[in-house]
């Protein structure tokens, strides 16, 4: 018996972690990841073999963000999150908040503006293109905090509680429609506040951490509603198959108490990247400083000197 019509098996047997990991899942997010990593790894190795430092702590961020993506989409959690709510919450927190965050933090962007060979005079090729997109007004608008506060909101609100949600599972396209947006949601949220990549804004650091609080307690306020929830909300796990032995209303509880729960474990992820980035930046201010003391003779701590000998000529 199928689920949905597009090839997802009903008669699965109990969910246990040790299943759900088993490989399997969706190809078209396994052959996406593998071209991710292939192509990670050429910038990388190009980098390396010129004599240029790529750090080796992005390589293995953008990594565990593949394979957090890899663990989510392509295993048998895919097949279970078709029927179990609980399974699928976990699949939408882990690719819409772990991965980007993790796949921000390996920089691919800078990795490609470096990798990328120039094109000739009078020529546009794909680093050139990449150039234009990021200094785009389509780029401005979308990592926009106007823009990508409301669509993390939107993304929770308008999908699971209007039938846009159930329109989406009952094919294979619209599923994996949703999961490519979960995860173009949660990159283009987060790359602004803590993103290492060139963006067109860039606030300063308190500021992106009020977007971030501005957007992350609307998960915790979206898991308590399942939680509290006296019925079923979801028409598509509203009768999960018989052979998993669950009843739905207590998996819903257990999908709310899992979006609730990662509303703030990517908190606490993106605070430490971003003390981590501002302590960085502080570091890099103060060596400019310093280089540019030793090159005018520290002129400017002189001025103030004289600027305070003065003041104090004219008290006396």
């Amino acid at each position: 018996m199928d689920h949905g019509g597009h090839g997802m098996t009903m008669d699965l047997p109990p969910f246990t972690l040790a299943r759900g990991l088993e490989f399997g899942g969706d190809p078209f997010f396994l052959v996406g990841c593998v071209l991710a990593l292939a192509l990670y790894g050429w910038g990388a190795a190009r980098l390396w073999r010129r004599g240029d430092a790529w750090p080796v702590g992005r390589l293995v961020s953008f990594v565990l963000g593949v394979l957090t993506i890899v663990v989510s989409m392509c295993t048998k959690l895919n097949d279970y999150g078709m029927v179990m709510f609980s399974v699928h919450m976990v699949q939408h927190m882990i690719i819409s908040m772990v991965s980007p965050i993790l796949l921000l933090l390996g920089a691919p962007v800078t990795l490609a503006l470096r990798a990328l060979p120039a094109a000739g005079r009078g020529h546009k090729g794909p680093r050139e293109l990449l150039v234009a997109l990021l200094h785009s007004r389509y780029v401005r608008v979308i990592t926009h905090p106007a823009f990508t506060i409301p669509l993390f909101i939107a993304s929770l609100y308008a999908l699971y509680f209007t039938p846009l949600f159930d329109f989406l599972m009952e094919s294979k396209a619209g599923h994996i429609a949703m999961m490519v947006h979960f995860l173009a949601v949660g990159l283009v949220f987060f790359w602004p506040i803590m993103g290492v990549d060139p963006g067109p804004h860039r606030p300063g650091y308190v500021m992106r951490m009020l977007e971030l609080f501005a957007g992350m307690p609307f998960h915790a306020f979206f898991g308590i509603a399942l939680m509290m929830a006296s019925e079923p909300m979801v028409g598509a796990y509203q009768h999960p198959p018989a052979s998993l032995g669950i009843d739905a209303l207590s998996d819903q509880t257990w999908a709310g108490g899992i979006a609730w729960a990662f509303s703030e474990i990517p908190s606490v992820i993106v605070l430490v990247a971003l003390v981590h980035q501002w302590y960085k930046s502080e570091q890099r201010q103060a060596r400019r400083i310093d280089r540019t003391a030793d090159r005018d003779g520290d002129q400017e701590l002189a001025a103030y000197n004289r600027y305070l000998a003065s003041l104090q000529s004219r008290g006396h």
